[in-house]
């Protein structure tokens, strides 16, 4: 059966696909809109002279490209799965670069499949209402897989990494862009660990997987050919831009006469403890993964 015929099939059976509905996620969509006009919900990627500094979406669609420059898919008729898409920014730029591939992301917010999809429309694109630990997807069937900034609201977590084993073609890779712990979290010294415990709550996070311990559930899962690179200094300028989107966000609801929500207030504050997370390197640090079938 081609990649094709399984979008195609997909699509017909998406209404049927009913999930528990975080809240987390049905909220901060209109947040993440200030952040990112292109709907990215990660932090970004910087290189000298080709990304700009100021423009948070130049180094937020960079990160993507990483991403899929490490995936290294066949361009015609490869299907990836989106673990964890969120309204599908980064499937929309996918969709943009190769348009003859095919993306399937799974999402646990019903507002997210209906507003993402509405913008894939007339594109090999697609977004299931699906949890990334159990999804519908057929063993051995996807060319490649990625999570961006959302293998975190499992905690990194074992049963994640099995299922995208699972679903991936020998050979096929997994690519992670995300926070990890750089220790255990019983270490985190007293600074290191409010702000994690922030972070968490601001982002209904599970928590962050140790570095370590993640790429040693890697391997005992069967995944060989494990990369594991530290770009947090490449990823530092776009975190930089925290507070002046905080402030940003906060001054335009004020002048529109707009009451923030209570989610709101804690994805702002979940940005502000990323950015003071970051600056404990010896706890934080992130990371590109990748690992192949």
């Amino acid at each position: 059966m081609s990649t094709l015929t399984i979008l195609h099939k997909l699509r017909l059976k998406k209404s049927a696909t009913k999930r528990n509905i975080i809240q987390f996620y049905d909220e901060a969509t209109e947040d993440y809109e200030f952040w990112s006009k292109d709907f990215n919900m990660h932090f970004g990627y910087y290189i000298p002279f080709k990304t700009n500094l100021f423009k948070r979406d130049s180094m937020l669609n960079e990160m993507t490209q990483q991403v899929f420059n490490r995936l290294n898919v066949p361009k015609k008729n490869s299907l990836i799965a989106d673990l964890g898409c969120g309204i599908g920014g980064a499937m929309q730029y996918g969709l943009r670069k190769y348009p003859l591939v095919n993306i399937i992301g799974v999402t646990l917010s019903t507002f997210q499949v209906y507003e993402g999809n509405k913008r894939l429309k007339h594109k090999n694109g697609l977004i299931l209402e699906e949890n990334y630990c159990n999804t519908s997807f057929a063993s051995n069937s996807v060319n490649g897989a990625y999570a961006i900034e959302s293998f975190c609201h499992s905690g990194h977590s074992k049963e994640a990494l099995r299922e995208t084993y699972r679903i991936l073609k020998p050979n096929a890779k997994l690519v992670i862009a995300d926070a990890f712990l750089k220790k255990n979290e019983n270490q985190l010294c007293i600074g290191s660990r409010y702000c994690y415990e922030n972070l968490c709550k601001g982002w209904s996070l599970e928590g962050l997987g140790s570095i370590d311990e993640v790429e040693k559930d890697l391997e005992l899962l069967g995944f060989k050919n494990i990369k594991i690179e530290d770009v947090s200094f490449r990823v530092a300028p776009s975190v930089l831009h925290v507070p002046f989107a905080i402030i940003g966000f906060i001054l335009k609801k004020l002048f529109k006469k707009e009451h923030l929500k209570p989610q709101s207030w804690k994805n702002l504050k979940g940005s502000l403890f990323a950015l003071l997370s970051g600056l404990h390197m010896k706890s934080f640090g992130y990371y590109l993964i990748t690992a192949e079938k």
